[in-house]
């Protein structure tokens, strides 16, 4: 198999739809590459290349400006770990998420997408589709409280809020550089300075 690096590799069933729970597994057994991650995205598995390394400094950023408000025993983190989400069949791997300290009290890597209080994404070329349209939704249905999505090609920052059963009834946008109210749980300001990609790469 051959992997491009900035295009997802899409895998599905070839006689007849797998069910989630099939994906799953397949999942759970699939190879992937140092470099690339795994999710479950409108029936299929796809496989996209990891953040580049700019990234990590904007998502440290983002952990150390929301950590001191977080919801009572909630953690937050970058590191790579499965969000599963049922209702919706899906499964996602977030760049960033926050959750309550008791989600991770579990030997399975398949975590409860829908115990989760805040979720950040920053774009690629590979996933920006699906981080605009598909995890809107499916974040929003899932009663998500917060989203943000971190357009890293458009260098803007929208936080997605009042989730429902069509997805999120409130956003804003702003673009990188200026300060982005986070609603509730969090009910704090995010300085978005800093998160452009550094001019010398």
């Amino acid at each position: 198999m051959t992997l491009m690096a900035e295009r997802p590799i899409t895998i599905s069933g070839t006689t007849e739809s797998p069910s989630f729970e099939d994906l799953l597994g397949a999942l759970d057994e699939l190879y992937v590459p140092d470099g690339y991650k795994a999710e479950i995205i409108k029936g299929n598995i796809v496989v996209s290349p990891w953040s580049k390394g700019y990234y990590l400094k904007v998502m440290e950023l983002i952990c150390d400006q929301l950590r001191p408000h977080l919801p009572e025993e909630h953690r937050i983190s970058a590191a790579p770990f499965l969000y599963v989400l049922p209702g919706s069949e899906r499964a996602y791997g977030p760049d960033i998420h926050a959750t309550h300290q008791r989600t991770h009290e579990t030997i399975s890597n398949h975590l409860d997408g829908e115990a989760l209080s805040f979720v950040a994404e920053l774009t690629s070329p590979s996933t920006r589709h699906d981080d605009l349209t598909d995890k809107v939704e499916t974040y929003g249905k899932a009663g998500v409280p917060v989203y943000l999505v971190l357009d890293m090609q458009e260098e803007q920052a929208t936080v997605l809020w009042t989730p429902s059963a069509k997805g999120y009834e409130a956003r804003l946008t702003k673009p990188f550089g200026e300060k982005l109210d986070i609603p509730a749980p969090f009910d704090c300001t995010l300085d978005t300075t800093g998160f452009q990609a550094p001019t010398d790469s």
